[in-house]
């Protein structure tokens, strides 16, 4: 399969560059995460608002989405499977074939025996975190009319995860035919992935989100980037995540080097310094113009399903 190909080999890269054999670009966008409209008034909290950032994006050329559901302040993430497929249900009202994907990573306090309850709402991918996370960030209070944080909050703690929740994520993943996302936030999680490979809990083609930043994840470097690439198991495809300020040079490297992208409004909540994104959709055209200078094709949902194993049938809510 030309989409799967030994990353860390000169040779093999420099005849795909010779000859354009990169595989298209699968753009994944993150609309939102775990900041909200007291860091940017544009970051969409409401299923509604999640809902027609995602179809912006998808017409910028975004093939995937990445959804955290929000309790009803917008303001807190939350495990709730009927929230999850609401929103599901209308990102498929307006993109009839982007791949939907939820996260199991929730809220910071949200009860980690829960999360196995997001999978009810029958995403197409959903994330798995393969290792615990330090985080530590001031949480904004929210000034009237939002809701949900009346002051601000520090929060500095790990976020726990366990080679039993990875287990038991990815198994009802697979028995629910949901592809799985391996969210890889530093070199040394990848032992963690063989654990649920051995197991023939993932299926090939195997799906990495490597995590970079400057604080809880892996450093962001090409030496660093490199290391993660090389590291990774037979049979992978990979796509890049630059947390803040390194949203934009290490996606750039994933699209050099063939590899995917990640970007969004959960990651990066600025499109250059000092200004702040308008909305998902700006960041994934810029994300469009870099891969078309650098003659990537940008994926259709339709090579994308076909490259990561996933249903041609869009699933619908």
């Amino acid at each position: 399969m030309e989409h799967i190909w030994n990353y860390s080999d000169p040779y093999e890269y420099m005849r795909r560059v010779t000859k354009r054999k990169m595989p298209p670009l699968i753009i994944t966008v993150a609309v939102t995460g775990g900041s909200g409209k007291e860091d940017n008034p544009n970051v969409p909290e409401l299923p509604e608002e999640q809902a027609q950032q995602t179809y912006e994006a998808y017409k910028a050329g975004a093939t995937c989405v990445h959804i955290h559901a929000k309790d009803e302040t917008g303001a807190h993430g939350v495990a709730d499977a009927s929230r999850s497929r609401e929103i599901n249900r209308q990102i498929r009202e307006l993109c009839p074939d982007i791949i939907i994907g939820n996260s199991t990573g929730a809220g910071l306090h949200v009860p980690r025996e829960k999360v196995l309850d997001i999978l009810d709402a029958d995403p197409e991918i959903c994330s798995i975190n393969l290792g615990p996370i330090p985080v530590r960030r001031v949480q904004k209070r929210r000034e009237p009319p939002l809701r949900g944080r009346s002051e601000d909050q520090l929060v500095d703690l790990v976020f726990p995860i366990t080679f039993g929740e990875e287990e038991s994520i990815a198994k009802k993943a697979l028995e629910k035919g949901i592809k799985a996302e391996l969210e890889i936030h530093n070199g040394a999680q990848f032992y963690a992935s063989q654990n649920l490979i051995r197991q023939d809990l993932v299926k090939k083609p195997y799906w990495f989100q490597l995590i970079f930043s400057s604080f809880s994840h892996e450093i962001p470097s090409l030496p660093c980037f490199m290391a993660m690439v090389n590291s990774l198991p037979t049979d992978s495809m990979y796509s890049v995540i630059g947390i803040g300020a390194f949203q934009l040079p290490m996606t750039t490297i994933a699209m050099v080097m063939g590899g995917h992208v990640r970007v969004g409004l959960e990651d990066n909540l600025y499109y250059r310094k000092g200004e702040l994104a308008k909305n998902n959709a700006q960041l994934v055209e810029r994300v469009v113009r870099i891969a078309k200078e650098l003659d990537r094709d940008i994926a259709t949902p339709a090579q994308a399903r076909e490259m990561l194993g996933i249903s041609q049938t869009p699933k619908q809510y």
